[in-house]
């Protein structure tokens, strides 16, 4: 009698905790509707290398550049391109970012702006109706003068996983609701990356503290080197890096140097004959958003002529109705100048972007 009572409750309880583990993974999913659900994304690398001859003279031909940015001109670009949340970059690999951090300034002063242009920009997003998401690197490998003040090693990364999360957590604490989600780059699983493992769970509750509702994406090269599913079952959507489209599809090849193109626009790695395509086949991967970062004009790839990601709108279209017809999401990324603006010719065309995904899927 007892033994049965005992087998009945430990049956509850695994009930309970499969329950419980798949309430998680409709969470995670939720995290990431947003995108699905709405239109398009767009992407900016907004990274400056100030120049001076002292830590004194960087600093302030940092500020001065931040503070020429045009962030109402920047914002009515995005509200006219039709697109519904935007990937800011706060900073990647030249040692400053583009906001306030306490965790660094306390530490290593003269690397953050006195003007807080991210959070300029996410309350005008708001404002706007769209969503924010930040953009950081989750190492700092290069350049060196960050290597003490966050404790980086090759070796053991134990401390620096501390510290730089607590970097992380700042940004997403000031931020708050106004942080949508997170793209972590350089999560890749060679050394010196990933020496030791990523505490996950860590970079989790640091990118959600101010937000337990922002979706996390971690980026190991994704599509344009052939891995096709998450870094972490933790994070919500791909990062889905593109190097490259080629007939409306994602080539998932990593093109290397000196690339070969052809008369037909199209390229190919030295010797290289086989190529390789991917698209998607359903909104989730593994029950994670399914998403693709494909850059405009200008190349992820350094060995990619920047001339071939000036696609026709045509091919561009086939690939976001394809996209489309299984939910997943899509984020464009454009160049943009050092005072916040986009260049007419990929401004206008994440326009005619816009203006296609409305007439694919009318608002309700």
């Amino acid at each position: 009698m007892m033994s049965g009572e005992i087998l009945r409750i430990v049956a509850l309880t695994g009930v309970l905790l499969l329950g419980a583990a798949a309430l998680a993974a409709e969470q995670a999913r939720d995290r990431a509707a947003w995108m699905a659900e709405g239109s398009y994304g767009v992407m900016v690398h907004y990274l400056i290398t100030p120049k001076g001859e002292t830590p004194e003279a960087r600093t302030a031909d940092f500020n001065r550049i931040i503070d020429g940015f045009d962030v109402p001109r920047f914002l009515k670009q995005i509200q006219d391109s039709g697109a519904d949340w935007l990937i800011f970059t706060i900073g990647q690999n030249t040692s400053y970012y583009n906001s306030p951090n306490a965790f660094l300034d306390s530490r290593l002063p003269g690397h953050t702006p006195k003007r807080d242009l991210v959070l300029e920009i996410a309350r005008g997003l708001h404002a706007q109706g769209k969503r924010f998401i930040a953009y950081l690197p989750a190492e700092v490998a290069a350049p060196s003068d960050l290597h003490e003040v966050f404790a980086w090693s090759a070796d053991d990364k134990t401390e620096f996983h501390k510290r730089y999360t607590s970097f992380v957590r700042d940004y997403a604490v000031k931020l708050g609701k106004l942080c949508d989600g997170w793209w972590f780059d350089g999560c890749y699983p060679a050394p010196p990356f990933n020496a030791g493992g990523y505490p996950w769970e860590m970079w989790m509750q640091a990118s959600r503290a101010g937000n337990p509702a922002a979706a996390v994406a971690l980026n190991d090269g994704s599509f344009c080197t052939g891995r096709l599913t998450a870094v972490s079952p933790l994070q919500d959507y791909l990062s889905g890096e593109v190097h490259l489209l080629e007939d409306g599809k994602i080539r998932t090849d990593f093109v290397g140097g000196p690339p070969q193109k052809r008369a037909d626009r199209k390229v190919r790695g030295e010797g290289q004959e086989a190529v390789t395509y991917y698209m998607p086949a359903s909104r989730y991967v593994q029950g994670v958003q399914w998403h693709a970062l494909v850059p405009l004009f200008l190349p992820f790839n350094p060995a990619i002529p920047g001339d071939l990601l000036d696609y026709p709108d045509e091919e561009l279209f086939t690939f976001l109705r394809d996209v489309k017809a299984v939910q997943g999401a899509i984020t464009f990324n454009v160049p943009i100048g050092n005072d916040g603006v986009l260049p007419d010719k990929p401004a206008a065309q994440l326009k005619r972007i816009g203006e296609f995904l409305r007439k694919l899927s009318p608002p309700r």
